[in-house]
């Protein structure tokens, strides 16, 4: 039987409505919100996958083209292939908050599929669909260990906002989504203008507290039409096999664990965990599984306490402190701009490219085309850590830390009247032991400035982490991949020396307090600056010119009415100037701009003489050399511009009278003449005469009197 159940939210109303809908699957829940509508089904197998030490959960969010009225492109007209960026990003994030809220050791594999049945044009599916999706975990017998909910929250004229409209996010200076339980926040995901600290921290627990009536109306729903819940699975009992591998290997972990070279350490670790293999002899035989997994989780504690109680981290930093950092620009001779940003043992290699308006990228979106004229994408070969393995598209995780990045980025981007170009940035990762993501900003900012792109402040980005037992507190500055592995939350921050322009967090554990990430957003902050004053002694502004091999982009605006003179019948005349010049051009119809992409400023110059020849207007008062088009009874008509003729009477070829035009002027002769008059039709009064020396003692005839015009008639 069908059930709804309703929340205001930010204004408006959300509703999840259970039990007429793919009632088939675990859990299902349509979720509305304004016009949009959200299908999540959430199903769990049967079957356990045996043998893995992961969570085996797929997230797939799909945008029907159907859901905003429209045949979707491509040959075969329907969804298929890819998901589109959009669509991976929505994934993941509704992935991040769920993941971490289902019980340790689950292995059967579970699977939700958010659908969107209809879309709202000015509200994004994306909030109903993560919101769907934990509902219907909820009301489903897969354990899950929620509930968890989800805002987006943006301010406008200094006023947060819960779940603004895609036309309110253009004003707004903020866009954080953010996902909590009751417990406290999950999951932050978004970007600013140059935010400050204590802003973004508003904005946090403003969006934890609009959370608690969607998490109150989840669980309601649970109480009312749950289903029972499958049992969680049992922590395994392994006798005093735990506590004999960790009296063996803590303290030998802890010391492999301090040597600094990542390579060496795994090396010494994995040294650590050969000689416990030997030390258990025929105890671990048949259970190398159980035995890896325990030498994990005692490493992990082992690890976490020396952070805690010895106040002393991996590599001997202190909490806060920074490791080297190091950058390099225009090592690559063609490339329009390049860099290599290192920070310890992370390195990644920056690419700038530059194109013309025409090399943007075409976005399907659900509700039609759009074009983006800024990428930023991310790489991670698998010998950034040491690994050899296929190569294949990039995951959704390097989609992710490329769109993570390019928000970062994109707030300090010149607008397109500024720099008419397309940029696209390539961050290789070269090598990686924490953050990448956050070095791809470093470099990103610096290959942008080694360009020549005049961006408005460098930005820099650090990773955080947090390590808490009870009262016992650590926060880590500018964290290592395995202090990310063993910590309880992983926070990236961007920004500029101004403030905050992208963030992005996921938390392990429950009740993080506002003083702890305060005191995160702060040591965040400190480290962005120093960071910064780094990159500053590589580069403090941007080139003042161009690469030698970048395009040369000048912008010229002519009268709209006269592109179809340069378009010309069926192309022919731009691509006769293309031809003979070698430029690109690009027209914007609607207000005349016209970008001339050319590879010498030579070529770019004679296209320009080119196309202000074929647009030129007379102007009056103007003098022009012109040709000889057409002799009649009462005057010659002259063409002053290419496509443009005037008229001179008989009146205006001499000071003395004239009997015949032909005494004066031949077809095919070049005449000197002024420009008199350009009537509202666009008609041209030429004269050769103004242009004459005056006779001595020559007289001016009157001009002559112009009647009125009689008004017609009227018919009785």
């Amino acid at each position: 039987m069908s059930k709804v159940f309703n929340v205001e939210v930010g204004g408006r109303d959300l509703t999840f409505e259970a039990g007429r809908l793919a009632q088939q699957a675990s859990g299902s829940v349509l979720v509305r919100h304004g016009e949009s509508a959200v299908l999540v089904a959430a199903v769990m197998s049967e079957d356990t996958r045996e043998g893995i030490d992961f969570l085996p959960l797929t997230v797939d969010y799909i945008e029907k083209a159907y859901a905003a009225g429209r045949v979707p492109g491509g040959f075969f007209r329907r969804e298929i292939g890819r998901p589109s960026e959009k669509e991976t990003l929505t994934s993941r994030l509704i992935d991040r908050p769920l993941r971490p809220l289902f019980p340790k050791g689950t292995v059967n594999e579970i699977q939700i599929i958010a659908t969107v049945l209809s879309g709202d044009l000015e509200l994004d599916p994306d909030m109903a669909a993560l919101n769907g999706a934990a509902a219907a975990l909820e009301i489903s017998d897969i354990p899950f260990q929620g509930p968890v909910a989800a805002v987006r929250v943006g301010k406008i004229n200094g006023q947060l906002v819960i779940n603004p409209t895609n036309s309110q996010l253009k004003d707004s200076t903020l866009s954080l989504i953010v996902a909590g339980a009751p417990q406290g926040l999950v999951m932050v995901e978004g970007g600013a203008g140059s935010a400050q600290e204590e802003e973004v921290l508003e904005a946090l627990f403003f969006a934890q507290e609009q959370l608690k009536p969607i998490l109150a109306k989840i669980i309601e729903m649970r109480e009312e039409i749950g289903h029972p819940k499958r049992p969680a699975p049992e922590p395994p009992h392994h006798g005093d096999l735990a506590q004999k591998i960790e009296d063996f290997a803590r303290d030998r972990i802890l010391t492999a664990v301090r040597i600094l070279d990542k390579k060496d350490r795994h090396k010494g670790v994995a040294q650590v965990y050969q000689e416990l293999l030997a030390a258990l002899g025929e105890e671990a035989l048949g259970k190398e599984k159980v035995v890896a997994g325990l030498f994990k989780e005692t490493q992990k504690k082992a690890v976490r306490k020396m952070v805690l109680a010895e106040r002393q981290r991996i590599d001997g930093r202190s909490f806060d402190t920074v490791r080297p950092v190091t950058g390099e620009i225009g090592m690559l001779a063609r490339t329009h701009g390049s860099a290599i940003f290192s920070r310890g043992e992370t390195q990644a290699l920056a690419v700038v490219t530059l194109g013309t308006p025409s090399d943007e990228q075409k976005i399907e979106t659900l509700f039609g085309e759009t074009f983006k004229s800024f990428m930023l994408h991310y790489n991670f070969p698998p010998y950034s850590v040491g690994e050899a393995r296929p190569l294949r598209g990039p995951s959704r995780r390097e989609i992710g830390h490329g769109a993570l990045a390019e928000r970062a980025i994109s707030q300090v981007l010149p607008s397109a009247e500024e720099f008419p170009y397309t940029i696209r940035i390539v961050s290789e990762i070269l090598s990686s032991n924490g953050s990448s993501s956050m070095a791809t900003v470093c470099g990103a900012s610096l290959a942008l400035m080694d360009a020549g792109v005049p961006i408005k402040n460098a930005v820099a980005g650090v990773a955080m982490g947090l390590i808490k037992e009870g009262h016992q507190v650590a926060v880590l500055s500018d964290i290592l991949g395995d202090e990310d592995a063993l910590g309880d939350m992983d926070f990236k921050v961007a920004g500029t020396k101004d403030g905050i322009t992208a963030l992005q967090m996921d938390i392990k554990m429950t009740g993080l307090t506002r003083e702890v990430m305060a005191q995160a957003l702060t040591q965040a902050r400190e480290s962005r600056l120093h960071i910064l004053s780094k990159m500053d002694e590589v580069i403090a502004q941007p080139s003042p010119e161009l690469k030698e091999h970048a395009p040369k982009i000048i912008v010229i605006t002519i009268n709209p009415d006269k592109i179809r003179d340069v378009i010309g019948p069926g192309g022919k005349m731009i691509k006769q100037i293309t031809a003979q010049t070698g430029v690109k051009i690009d027209i914007d119809g609607d207000d005349g701009r016209i970008h001339i992409s050319s590879p010498t400023q030579s070529a770019a110059d004679e296209a320009i003489k080119i196309i202000r020849d074929l647009t030129a207007e007379a102007e009056v008062g103007a003098i022009y050399l012109g040709v000889v088009k057409k002799i009649m009874d009462f005057g010659a008509f002259v063409e002053i511009i290419p496509g443009t003729d005037g008229l001179i009477h008989i009146s205006e070829l001499e000071h003395h009278r004239v009997q015949s035009v032909t005494d004066v002027l031949r077809e095919g002769d070049e005449v000197m003449v002024k420009v008199l008059e350009v009537d509202r039709q666009g008609k041209i009064r030429l004269s050769r005469k103004a242009l004459l020396p005056t006779p001595e003692g020559y007289q001016a005839p009157p001009s002559p009197e112009r009647r009125p015009s009689r008004a017609p008639k009227k018919r009785s």
